[in-house]
C-alpha cells in the first residue's frame, strides 16, 4: 500500500473546502492534480473516499470515519518537521483576515514577532468587515481572523484580543467645545460619521437617535473606517469611532474628544478559528496575537491614565 503524505493532505482540504477546485487552489496546483492524489489514495486503501456531483464533493461514510485520522497523519508529519529544525521549517502560508481597527493599532507588531518566530511563512493578508470575515472563516477562505463580536457563528478555537470603547470625535474646526456635555440636538446639527451598515455600531447609533426623530439626523455610514477617520480629520461630521484608531489624532490635537453622554458598545475583538482543523502555525499565531494585544491593551491603558490625570 503506497499511501502518500500529499495524498492525506490532498484529501483533508478537498473534504473541508468541499470542492477539488477550492482545494486545488489553496494547495496551489491543479485540478487533475487533486484528482489524481485523491484516485490514488482510494486505489491504494481500496475505498471510495467520497462522490463527486456536479462540482462539489460528499464524503462517504468510509470517508467520514477515515478523515480523522488523515488529520492526525498530517498533523504529526508538521509537529516532527517543527521538533526536528524548529519553526524556520515551516514555510507555508497563512490566509490571515483583519478589522481596520487591528490594521491601525497593533498589526505591525504582531507581524514582527510571528516572523520572528516563522521567518520562512508568508502571510496573505485580507482587510474587511468583521461580519464578512466571520462568513470567509466558516467558509475556509482564511484561516485565523482577529475580529470585533458579536458573533453569529461560534469558532472552537478563540484567544481574546481585547475590549475597547467607541467615543465621540470631531475637529477642531466644528466648533463643538472638548469639555462642556453635548446634547442630542446640538450634535445631530451634523453628520453623523459612523460604521458601516449592518455592524452593530451602526445600529446602535441608528436606534439612538431615532429617539428624536425630529432632530432629522443625517447618518453617514463608510465600510472603510479610515475614509470616515480622514473625513472627520476634514471637519465633514462628527463621528464615533474606536478609541484605539484615534489615539494618535487626539494626541496631536487634530481631534477632540466631544462629551457626549451616551455612545455604541464597546467592541470586544477576538482572534478565531478552526481549533480541530487549524495547524500548529495557525494555533501559534492566534497565541502572538494574543500576546501582542495584550501588550498593546497595557500601552495603551497606561496612556489614558496619563491623559485623564493630566486632564
Amino acid at each position: 500500500m503506497a499511501v502518500n503524505i500529499k495524498q492525506l493532505e490532498t484529501f483533508v482540504w478537498v473534504a473541508d473546502l468541499g470542492s477539488f477546485k477550492r482545494a486545488a487552489e489553496h494547495l496551489e496546483t491543479t485540478q487533475p492534480n487533486i484528482s489524481s492524489r485523491i484516485a490514488g489514495l482510494e486505489s491504494s486503501i481500496n475505498t471510495i473516499l467520497m462522490e463527486r456531483d456536479a462540482g462539489s464533493v460528499r464524503l462517504t461514510a468510509q470517508g467520514h470515519e477515515l478523515l480523522a485520522y488523515a488529520r492526525k497523519v498530517v498533523s504529526s508529519l508538521e509537529e516532527f518537521v517543527q521538533a526536528a529544525n524548529g519553526d524556520a521549517a515551516f514555510d507555508g502560508i497563512v490566509r490571515l483576515g483583519v478589522t481596520e481597527m487591528v490594521v491601525h493599532t497593533w498589526l505591525r507588531d504582531f507581524m514582527k514577532a510571528f516572523k520572528a518566530q516563522f521567518p520562512n511563512a508568508l502571510i496573505e493578508l485580507s482587510v474587511d468587515l468583521s461580519i464578512h470575515l466571520e462568513r470567509d472563516l466558516a467558509d475556509r477562505n482564511i484561516d485565523l481572523a482577529f475580529q470585533s463580536g458579536p458573533f453569529a457563528r461560534k469558532a472552537s478555537g478563540e484567544k481574546c484580543l481585547g475590549v475597547y470603547p467607541i467615543i465621540w470625535v470631531a475637529a477642531p474646526a466644528m466648533g463643538l467645545p472638548p469639555n462642556k456635555k453635548i446634547a442630542a440636538k446640538q450634535l445631530s446639527q451634523f453628520p453623523i460619521l459612523t460604521h458601516a451598515r449592518n455592524t452593530r455600531p451602526f445600529e446602535e447609533v441608528s436606534a439612538h437617535f431615532a429617539q428624536w426623530p425630529e432632530l432629522k439626523t443625517r447618518l453617514v455610514p463608510s465600510s472603510n473606517l479610515s475614509a470616515c477617520m480622514q473625513m472627520t480629520l476634514d471637519a465633514y461630521g462628527v463621528a464615533a469611532l474606536l478609541a484605539p484608531m484615534v489615539d494618535r489624532e487626539l494626541a496631536q490635537g487634530q481631534l477632540i474628544e466631544i462629551n457626549y453622554p451616551w455612545a455604541p458598545e464597546p467592541l470586544k475583538f477576538a482572534a478565531r478559528y478552526d481549533l480541530h482543523r487549524s495547524s500548529n502555525v495557525i494555533r501559534a499565531a492566534a497565541k502572538i496575537a494574543e500576546q501582542t494585544a495584550k501588550e498593546f491593551d497595557q500601552g495603551f491603558s497606561q496612556k489614558q491614565k496619563t491623559v485623564r490625570k493630566a486632564s
